[in-house]
Formats: C-alpha cells, sequence, structure tokens
C-alpha cells in the first residue's frame, strides 16, 4: 500500500470515529433522535413548555416591552400572542437581572424542542388583572388598589415569585420518572437554571423581607407566605410549598426561620406531578378547569388528557 493510499485510509478512520461525536455535541445533548426517545419521556418533556412559554413572555415582555414574537417568532410555532403583557417600570438592576432570566427562557425553549417536536405557544393571560386575581386569592381578599405586577420593581419581583419555582417543582418530580439518558440529562440541565432563577428572586426578596409592599402595609414576608400557603392548597398534596420565613421547626435542621431556599426537612426540593401543576397555574384547584395563567388550557399531550375529560 503507498503512502498516499495509507494516509487516505487513515484520515477516513478519523473521521468515522469522530463525525458522530462531534454530532452530540449539539444543543440536544445527545444523540438520540426525536423519535428515539419513549413516548413518556416525550410527554414529560413537552409538558413544561407551557411554563417555559409563560416565562419567556412575562420576563421578556418585563424587561423588553416585546415577547417572542419579535425576538424568535418561530418558537411560538404560531401561537397567539400573550394577552395584557407589557414592560415593567424597573430599575436598571432589576431589568437587567430579569433580561438575563428571559433569555435563558428562550434557550431552555429551544432545548426541549431540540430534543421533541413541541407544541405552539399556548395562549397566555399575563394581564395585571390576572396577577391580582391570584393576590387576591392568596389573601383572601381583594386588594385595594388591585395589585399590579409592572408598577414597580418590588412588585414585579413578587409576580416573579409565583412562576419559576412552580416548574422548578415539576422538574424534580419528572425526573425520576424518565427513562433515557438524553431525558434525564436535559431536564437536570433545566433544573439548574431554574433553580438559580427561583435562588436569585428568593434572595433579591429576602433582602427586603421586612419591608412593607406600598401601599397595602403588607411585609413582602407575609406576600411571599401566602402565595406559597396558596400553591399548597391549589395543588391539593400538601406541603410543598414555603415562603421565605416559616417557624423555626419549618427551617433549615428545624432551627431557623429564615428561610432564603425551599425544602423539605432534609433540605432536598419538593416534586410536583403535572396535574398538581395545572391545578395550580389554572387558578382553580383543579386540573380538568383552565383559568389562571392558561385561559384555554395547556398544551400537550398530558395537559390535553385532562381537557377531554
Amino acid at each position: 500500500m503507498g503512502l498516499s493510499t495509507m494516509s487516505g485510509s487513515i484520515f477516513l478512520l478519523i473521521i468515522f470515529f469522530i463525525l458522530p461525536r462531534c454530532h452530540c455535541l449539539e444543543l440536544t445533548l445527545g444523540c438520540a433522535s426525536k423519535s428515539e426517545l419513549p413516548s413518556g419521556d416525550v410527554d414529560l418533556l413537552e409538558f413544561p413548555l407551557n411554563l417555559e412559554y409563560l416565562e419567556a413572555e412575562f420576563f421578556l415582555y418585563g424587561s423588553l416591552g416585546y415577547g417572542l414574537d419579535k425576538v424568535s417568532p418561530n418558537l411560538t410555532m404560531g401561537g397567539p400572542p400573550p394577552v395584557g403583557a407589557k414592560k415593567a417600570k424597573l430599575d436598571s438592576f432589576t431589568r437587567d437581572v430579569i433580561l438575563q432570566f428571559a433569555l435563558q427562557e428562550v434557550g431552555h425553549l429551544r432545548a426541549i424542542k431540540n430534543t421533541v417536536k413541541g407544541f405552539p405557544r399556548p395562549l397566555l393571560n399575563l394581564s395585571a388583572a390576572s396577577f391580582a386575581t391570584i393576590m387576591d386569592s392568596a389573601f383572601g381578599r381583594p386588594l385595594n388598589p388591585p395589585f399590579d405586577p409592572y408598577a414597580n420593581s418590588l412588585n414585579y419581583l413578587l409576580a416573579s415569585y409565583v412562576i419559576p419555582y412552580v416548574g422548578l417543582t415539576g422538574y424534580v418530580g419528572a425526573n425520576a420518572k424518565l427513562q433515557a439518558a438524553d431525558s434525564k440529562r436535559l431536564v437536570a440541565g433545566l433544573l439548574g437554571v431554574e433553580s438559580g432563577q427561583d435562588a436569585v428572586l428568593r434572595g433579591l426578596l429576602y433582602e427586603r423581607v421586612s419591608m412593607e409592599v406600598k401601599p397595602y402595609g403588607i411585609s413582602v414576608a407575609e406576600f411571599t407566605n401566602k402565595i406559597s400557603d396558596l400553591r399548597n392548597k391549589l395543588g391539593k398534596m400538601g406541603l410543598k410549598d414555603e415562603g421565605l420565613l416559616v417557624p423555626s421547626v419549618q427551617g433549615a435542621e428545624g432551627k431557623i426561620r429564615g428561610n432564603i431556599l425551599a425544602g423539605d426537612s432534609y433540605s432536598v426540593s419538593f416534586e410536583r406531578t403535572p396535574e398538581e401543576i395545572l391545578r395550580i397555574v389554572y387558578g382553580g384547584g383543579s386540573e380538568s378547569s383552565p383559568g389562571g395563567f392558561y385561559p384555554q388550557g395547556a398544551k400537550g399531550r398530558i395537559a390535553m388528557s385532562h381537557l377531554s375529560n
């Protein structure tokens, strides 16, 4: 065999072994194609798109005044634009943080859709009235004036407290049910960033834990506690949510009231099922009755199966 022929053979062998591995470096985080994933994995990976759409639109509009239709219209797959979303009156630091969150959520949508087919953006109600209804439900009475998430930085942070933690607990719950390694790797990566977002929000609010939210005369701590209590009530599966100040016996190691991160008695993250999440984000405690952020219901096989019932 001549030198040139040998060199050519070696080159082909190198290409044969290298190319499949290079292909795996794509955003899909693995080599499994969409069709190779177990159907149960597909359902569990598609379901959180509902929350990722919600977070992406809320954070994009809050920081920029526009959403996915301008930033990345292909990701919407023709779904209807959100209702009532608008630019919030944020200080420069808060706007920077929220914009980072927004772009992270765009990345999450891409990552999931690179792994499963996904579905069009559902109709989202991100109006001030929608958040006011949540706060009224949390306190068991109408707040006067109605709570407006877009009015200032503190209100926006409190409104943001409502959202990422729900998705976080959903990813924790889904991870144990996934079969494919690629599915688990994707969810672990998404969970890491969602957890980070929740920690940042809780940290910013904890810094203001004793501050009164004007004009209500109610502390930040009480707002977070009431929101968490509402989510526990709607989820109907016991304690899986905690505000920023808790009884000492409920804090880390049963020794502290400060609760900058929520967790169980071992400081391990709580988990939720898709059904629990639907009960919460629909706002009425039922996975089969749309409302809240999703006036026409969430999408994907899991959510749609409850609507059909």
